[in-house]
């Protein structure tokens, strides 16, 4: 098993030394390159004509199982009917204990994620950042495309309220306020990469905080599953999930204070523990969620479906609902992996071998086997190298954190301000 740095305590020194030999050892790993965007392609504006590409691991591998490789449906033995009016080209349904695959469609499609490849975001900086760190709002937030929370410039908000704001309303603009103060968004980019990468979402390909589209950005009915059950499974992350509300503070001859709610369309169904909806034109609608019932959790995503003739988080409960049905002894179609499960990254020679995916396949970060010298950092990163050291070495331990409401009082008559912005983007 690989050493990944993702965790590392080395000096901000000796990971500066390491990123020096990056240019030279590039050409080398250039052929096991993972999936990147490509910023300087317009911005896709539809979804895939057809299937979109289909991800897998390092190695050409199925990830959670060759009961995965399809770009149909597939179904546990043993399991009552689907529900009917699922049409979304690709979603999951799995239990988040077990990590049993349920059912599936198109499961590792890597399809645009709009506003869910937030809950990366999330994933990625609640261990890094200190919620009680007060971020001064700018102009550059106060005027992001899409959905908006309403920041202002010289408003100040803690990280606590900003965790909140990115995932009750989906707001670009405390994706934007958080990435500035990770160290900006090129460097929380690549971490929500390596963070990928890490948890085995080997589908999911990062190029904005926000989850707004631009080209070569993916994620997959697979990964979103794998990304919230990590979300779900800790307590600090589980908490702003489940947030009913929360109070934008009032901002001196700018904004007065008001209240945000939680726009998670099942809130309040039986044993709801939250969900992140998702819309660009080329995404389409995406949602994620998790329930529990019964002592039972389930996990299920859904991704590239219409309002029309059900919500996708209408497809979603009734997942939820069916897969409640389903006894826990059915043999699984797969499994959301757990991180000591993940396939080996494949040397050079392997890479040749490689029998899917078209697009490259991630770089390897392998690190010597002895504890007293440093893992490489991530081949792709360059420039960024040394900025994502600086980030990564101050991640802090998940859970320690006590994410806590903004002071002050709710103001009765507030209301959620919502930015104009381009209709490419929403939830």
């Amino acid at each position: 098993m690989r050493r990944r740095l993702r965790g590392a305590r080395w000096p901000v020194a000796v990971l500066v030394a390491a990123a020096v030999v990056l240019p030279a050892a590039a050409s080398a790993a250039a052929d096991d390159a993972r999936p990147t965007v490509d910023p300087s392609a317009p911005t896709p504006t539809a979804p895939y004509v057809g299937r979109p590409p289909q991800g897998s691991a390092p190695d050409g591998r199925t990830v959670g199982g060759e009961g995965l490789d399809t770009r149909g449906t597939v179904v546990a033995t043993g399991t009552p009917a689907l529900p009917e009016g699922l049409a979304a080209s690709g979603w999951l349904v799995a239990d988040a204990g077990t990590g049993d695959v349920l059912a599936a469609r198109d499961p590792h499609g890597r399809y645009y994620p709009a506003s869910t490849l937030k809950t990366l975001t999330l994933l990625t900086l609640a261990p890094l950042l200190d919620p009680a760190t007060v971020v001064e709002g700018t102009a550059e937030d106060e005027n992001i495309e899409g959905s908006r929370v309403g920041l202002v410039q010289g408003g100040r908000y803690p990280v606590s309220l900003l965790f909140r704001a990115l995932m009750l309303q989906s707001g670009n603009d405390a994706a934007n306020a958080l990435a500035r103060t990770a160290g900006g968004v090129p460097v929380t980019v690549a971490a929500m990469n390596e963070t990928a990468e890490d948890i085995g979402a080997y589908d999911t390909v990062a190029g904005t905080p926000s989850g707004l589209d631009v080209a070569g950005q993916s994620s997959s009915p697979y990964d979103l599953a794998l990304i919230f059950r990590a979300l779900v499974a800790d307590p600090v992350t589980a908490a702003v999930l489940a947030t009913p509300t929360a109070d934008i503070p009032a901002v001196e001859g700018r904004s007065g204070g008001y209240q945000i709610q939680n726009q998670n369309p099942l809130a309040g169904t039986p044993g709801n523990l939250g969900g992140k909806t998702g819309f660009t034109d080329a995404a389409r609608h995406t949602f994620v969620t998790a329930a529990e019932r019964n002592g039972r959790r389930l996990v299920v995503s859904v991704m590239d479906t219409e309002n029309v003739p059900l919500r996708a988080a209408d497809q979603a409960a009734l997942l939820l609902d069916w897969g409640f049905t389903v006894p826990t002894d059915v043999e699984e179609v797969g499994t959301l992996v757990a991180s000591g499960d993940l396939p080996p990254l494949p040397s050079p020679t392997t890479a040749a071998a490689r029998t899917r995916a078209p697009e490259p396949a991630p770089q390897a970060d392998i690190a010597p086997a002895d504890d007293s010298s440093p893992p490489w950092l991530p081949l792709t990163l360059g420039g960024l190298a040394v900025g994502t050291t600086t980030l990564l070495v101050r991640r802090r331990a998940r859970g320690t954190a006590s994410l806590t409401p903004p002071d002050g009082p709710p103001t009765e008559d507030s209301r959620p301000r919502s930015g104009g912005g381009s209709t490419s983007t929403r939830l």
